[in-house]
């Protein structure tokens, strides 16, 4: 029988209700290897590899996404809309634009600004605000109260360009944004189209303004805060 859609594997029903999501599959691999019980890979169309599992007896998901909003925009709307997923969390890095948020610290994208034409195939009569899904808000700054992490809630970017001609940190920073990332936006519209819950979940991978930074291995497999926030948030 083939797949419900044309770029992941899983047959209906082999992914939860629920999925966490990171733009390295690599760091999939290593969440579901690290947190799932009895982890079976069910996806691995174009390496973006996918398992679903149980955590402590709660069936879940964890795929990644690629970079991106097109590549976001296309897998979490075959996830909401071919699969059936209820909830979406992505855990991922951002570039900070505070120095209030270090390496190793969270930002709880409450909302995400973008400089990216996603929004324009909703054919809006004006601009349209993503969110995330309060629920998850609200569980996700109680984990980290719990954990002992230093986070922070709010307005994040998810651009189109990571290696931008005119550099724009100072206008987003003028106006409070936290941190840049680059798919947050897509997923909250996509949630939000097809009626569903998403939040993203970030760490802080490097510093815009004082110029740190962390390693491909440090983001793939020491981000674990972000991660056992997302584990928290499971039903």
């Amino acid at each position: 029988m083939p797949a419900p859609s044309p770029h992941i594997g899983a047959q209906y029903g082999e992914i939860a209700k629920t999925v966490i999501m990171g733009g390295d599959p690599l760091r999939a691999k290593f969440m579901a290897e690290s947190y799932l019980e009895n982890p079976v890979l069910v996806n691995e169309v174009r390496g973006m590899l996918g398992y679903t599992g149980t955590y402590h007896g709660k069936r879940l998901s964890i795929m990644g996404h690629g970079m991106g909003m097109p590549s976001i925009g296309i897998y979490t709307y075959e996830l909401y809309n071919f699969y059936d997923v209820d909830t979406i969390i992505r855990v991922g890095s951002a570039g900070s634009y505070s120095y209030d948020l270090h390496l190793g610290d969270l930002v709880l994208a409450q909302g995400a600004c973008t400089d990216s034409n996603y929004g324009a195939q909703f054919n809006l009569p004006g601009t349209f605000a993503p969110i995330a899904d309060f629920s998850l808000l609200r569980k996700a700054a109680d984990a980290c109260e719990n954990l002992g992490v230093n986070y922070k809630v709010g307005n994040i970017l998810s651009s189109d360009v990571f290696y931008p001609d005119t550099p724009t940190t100072e206008q987003w920073r003028k106006m409070k944004v936290l941190a840049v990332e680059m798919e947050a936006a897509a997923l909250y519209m996509n949630a939000a189209r097809a009626g569903k819950k998403a939040i993203v979940i970030c760490t802080i991978s490097d510093h815009l303004l004082t110029g740190e930074e962390t390693t491909p291995e440090e983001r793939r497999t020491t981000f674990t805060n972000m991660m056992e926030v997302a584990l928290s948030l499971i039903d």
